[in-house]
């Protein structure tokens, strides 16, 4: 750049050159020249939760007689505008920087000021008037709670409800449909489709409620603590006053941490919600999976279901379809197992009174939840809705099950049942016709104990 396109910018360390129509300034500058790690910036919803932060905070200086209402005025205005994501291009700072998250908070401070400058028609500086109360410390683990269960509460727990309605209202379609069970991938008793996908729905159900609780810690935050959680130059009343602000701001309930040194220093509750998303990735995980195996074929797999036919699924083989949805699904889970373990360890990178890994925790958990959140959504719309059932293969395979043999346990013994079940094998016959022989029992007593849906219903004796 010429030297017509930068403006000139003093910071603590000096002068800076800043690129002109930048609304940041000189310690935001330092810190992007110094970190060009990998391009990644922090999510937009962990810097809109700084502005809301720096919102709150010029209310509650206001009300406490420290900021001038016109100044503090301003500042919410300008952060307001922040937190709506109107200014998202002037936050160019790498996750992987100072590990307090400083460089970023000092970019929404600058940021903020500039606009409130603006705005204001006279200085406001971006250290003694934006950051008022406030220190790096307690305002950016605030933040990644805010950001975490916002995103929690505006997007994945809708997603998650699309996706377990989606599933519910197939198994409430497939509840008289019959097919072969399967433990170890092996043939087993059987159960209905209805049954089967009613597993999913509770799985998907359960693991929304786990992350719901797992967010109730992150209500308590750590803004008021300031640099080590002593509270120096947060006033009295400040975090009550503040956290009240935020809360309205944020549409959801905060309140101040019991203990803001362990506030600080061990970002626990975060790790914990993330260990709960994790949790959920493994049940997206066996249900994307179980999708894979159940349409796999067509011709020589399963060949149960006929996912939708998206696209094209091979640059050499015409004709070829793949399952792309549950696929996708399937690497969205294992990138929220993977940014879990990378939570877990900056989890405990917490050096006495300061974690220093924050960026990191706040980038993966808020990726963790938005990939989980969209690749639900495609896997209820794209897959579960649309997939067709094989009732004609289903009730083949039903019938070639020697497992079936189960059902008559308890009137002929476990080892005739398993020396019928193994003619049945080698002779490709069906258990009702070798039992018929080797049982001892009338056809019409075989048939009502092989009636497949009984057997999926609890009427196995002993079962």
């Amino acid at each position: 750049m010429s030297d017509a396109e930068y403006r000139t910018e003093h910071d603590s360390m000096g002068p800076l050159d800043v690129p002109r129509d930048a609304l940041w300034g000189a310690q935001t500058e330092r810190a992007r020249r110094n970190f060009p790690v990998s391009g990644r910036t922090l999510p937009p919803p962990f810097l809109h939760a700084l502005a809301w932060i720096k919102a709150a905070a010029a209310r509650a200086n206001r009300d406490l007689g420290l900021l001038d209402a016109a100044r503090a005025h301003a500042i919410e205005e300008a952060a307001l505008e922040v937190a709506a994501g109107r200014h998202d291009a002037h936050f160019p700072l790498d996750v992987y920087q100072t590990g307090s998250g400083t460089s970023s908070n000092m970019n929404v401070n600058e940021v903020v000021a500039r606009l409130a400058q603006a705005r204001l028609g006279s200085p406001v500086h971006p250290n003694d008037h934006v950051n008022m109360g406030q220190s790096s410390n307690d305002a950016v683990p605030t933040a990644i709670h805010v950001a975490a269960l916002v995103v929690f509460e505006r997007d994945l727990a809708p997603a998650l409800e699309t996706l377990a309605a989606a599933v519910g209202r197939r198994a409430e379609e497939l509840r008289g449909v019959v097919k072969t069970g399967r433990t170890h991938l092996m043939d087993a008793v059987p159960l209905t489709l209805g049954q089967e996908l009613g597993g999913w729905a509770a799985q998907v159900r359960a693991g929304r409620e786990r992350i719901a609780r797992a967010g109730e810690e992150l209500r308590a935050v750590a803004l008021g603590g300031t640099a080590v959680g002593t509270g120096l130059n947060a006033p009295a009343g400040f975090a009550e006053r503040a956290t009240r602000e935020l809360s309205t701001l944020a549409g959801t309930r905060f309140v101040p941490a019991e203990n803001y040194f362990r506030a600080l220093s061990s970002p626990d509750a975060v790790v914990g919600f993330s260990a709960a998303l994790r949790t959920y990735a493994t049940s997206l995980m066996k249900i994307a999976n179980d999708l894979r195996w159940m349409n796999s074929g067509p011709l020589s797999g399963l060949g149960e279901i006929a996912l939708p036919a998206l696209q094209p699924g091979s640059s050499i083989m015409p004709g070829k379809v793949n399952p792309v949805i549950p696929e996708a699904a399937a690497m969205v889970a294992a990138q929220a197992i993977g940014l879990d373990t990378a939570v877990a360890i900056a989890g405990q990178s917490g050096n006495f009174q300061l974690n220093v890994m924050l960026p990191l925790l706040a980038a993966d958990v808020l990726e963790s939840e938005t990939l989980l959140a969209r690749a639900s959504v495609l896997l209820a719309e794209k897959a579960i809705a649309g997939f067709r059932v094989d009732e004609r293969r289903l009730g083949e395979a039903l019938a070639r099950n020697p497992i079936l043999v189960t059902a008559l346990n308890t009137v002929i013994g476990y080892e005739k049942g398993a020396a019928i079940a193994k003619e049945a094998y080698t002779s490709g016959r069906s258990v009702r016709e070798v039992a018929l022989e080797m049982s001892g029992l009338e056809a019409a007593e075989l048939d009502r104990l092989l009636d497949p849906l009984r057997l999926t219903a609890g009427g196995i004796p002993g079962g």
